[in-house]
């Protein structure tokens, strides 16, 4: 039988081994979940909500224990853990009080004996091959809305928060979801793409680009709902008018938050050149504050590296940008083992030749370029294969708006960063991905319009 080993990132220690996955037993899930699907959606959508109100009393129950959990198996420092299984709460009650607004029935003509509406029927079987450095948020924004939409869910958590995917079945099985109605695979890749073979009605990923990209090919022929969210090099400008010291003390945060480990994170800044070196200044005693170590210390904020190969990918820019003639203001290496543990990291003086300004970083490494104005920081910001986010820095209202009215992105930010609500959607442009979670629309994307032509005999 194959098995899963988990270590800690933080210190390589064995977390556990699991019986894993194979083709055969994805395939037996797969149909015990297609089998057991329409019983699911038949449940009144009350009976729903109140079993996800007990998974929702379920991790407030065991927060404790959740958050030991996915600090030792992905590195995340114990406070910031906590921190998210806390925001997953008011996501878990947008997704209660409008599920039954989203998906109503709507009557859209009544007319000469016809009466036309539209209902929003499930998906089906859904498969989620969810992400390691938020695990709660990721995974939850496509479980809970599937769910109450009458979809059966096939979650295969990513394998370096496995154990984090186990206490989310279990909590839902102990709530009332049928365990063959949310089923959990246990693997690495070679599952996922087990998973991908199945008979699904839809599939939500949330991880690389390159892994996306396989993943559109391998179901293009199915004809089925495909959501992937793919990271990003996500951008922001601070303008002349800006606060040199509340700018940089809020994006030093927005970079190094999860130690850089956010498809979100600010990856890029460029800042105007008569505030820039007041910037810098304040950016780097704000990083200097940041405590490196043990993530299970409750004042850690940079926390481990989540996978071992990412400290190759850092080291590889800090390189590529000291070739190219930025200047290292701070870090710049990989800390002595045990571990995955790189230092905080800041560049000045880079520039669009240098892949710490044009590729995912996903670690704790930021460059900061300083611009002349405007049209120049748009046409940067927007040099770019990816689309996330993108934000702006300044007392001016309006001219945020219309600087970020012209930057490609799916969410934009004034004077904040790093920031997912759920009340609005996350989506993409580019190399970001496609589709949409959260939002009203982020639960309609569990389902399909079916549309009803009635007339009185």
């Amino acid at each position: 039988m194959p098995t899963l080993k988990i270590h800690d990132p933080a210190n390589g220690a064995l977390l556990a081994e699991l019986p894993a996955d194979d083709a055969a037993s994805v395939a037996a899930k797969a149909a015990t979940a297609r089998a057991a699907q329409p019983a699911w959606a038949a449940v009144p959508l009350a009976d729903k909500c109140a079993m996800v109100q007990r998974f929702r009393a379920g991790i407030v129950a065991e927060l404790e224990t959740l958050a030991a959990t996915l600090t030792r198996e992905m590195g995340k420092p114990i406070s910031q853990a906590r921190n998210e299984l806390n925001g997953l709460l008011p996501r878990i009650d947008f997704f209660l009080e409008q599920a039954e607004g989203a998906i109503r029935d709507e009557h859209v003509f009544d007319g000469g004996g016809m009466h036309e509406t539209i209902a929003h029927v499930p998906l089906g079987v859904v498969a989620n091959i969810s992400a390691w450095n938020y695990p709660y948020f990721v995974g939850c924004n496509v479980i809970v809305p599937a769910l109450l939409t009458g979809n059966a869910v096939l979650y295969k958590p990513s394998e370096h928060a496995t154990l984090t995917g186990q206490h989310i079945t279990r909590l839902l099985h102990a709530a009332g979801v049928p365990a063959a109605v949310m089923q959990c695979l246990v693997g690495a890749g070679e599952v996922g793409a087990a998973l991908l073979d199945q008979k699904i009605d839809g599939v939500f990923f949330t991880g690389s680009h390159a892994t996306g990209a396989r993943i559109a090919q391998a179901v293009a022929t199915k004809m089925i709902r495909v959501q992937l969210e793919l990271g990003g090099k996500d951008p922001t400008y601070v303008r002349a008018d800006a606060d040199p010291k509340a700018a940089a003390e809020s994006l030093a945060d927005g970079a190094m938050y999860n130690t850089g480990q956010s498809c979100c994170s600010v990856e890029r800044i460029y800042v105007h050149a008569s505030i820039h070196d007041a910037f810098v200044e304040h950016f780097l005693a704000t990083v200097g504050g940041f405590k490196a170590g043990d993530p299970m210390d409750a004042g850690t904020y940079i926390g481990a590296i989540t996978r071992a190969p990412q400290i190759a990918v850092l080291q590889a820019q800090v390189a590529d940008a000291l070739a190219k003639g930025a200047t290292l203001r701070c870090g710049g290496r990989a800390l002595p083992g045990p571990g995955n543990h790189f230092e905080p990291t800041v560049f000045t003086n880079v520039d669009h030749t240098m892949e710490l300004m044009r590729e995912e970083s996903f670690g704790p490494v930021i460059g900061i370029q300083k611009v002349a104005g405007d049209e120049e920081a748009v046409a940067l910001m927007n040099d770019t294969r990816y689309g996330l986010t993108a934000g702006v820095y300044t007392k001016d209202e309006a001219a945020a708006k219309a600087l970020l009215a012209r930057v490609n992105a799916g969410s934009v930010y004034w004077n904040c960063c790093d920031r997912v609500s759920p009340r609005l959607p996350w989506s993409g442009h580019g190399d970001s991905g496609v589709g949409l979670t959260l939002s009203t629309y982020g639960i309609q994307a569990f389902t399909r319009p079916k549309a009803w032509h009635l007339r009185q005999a």
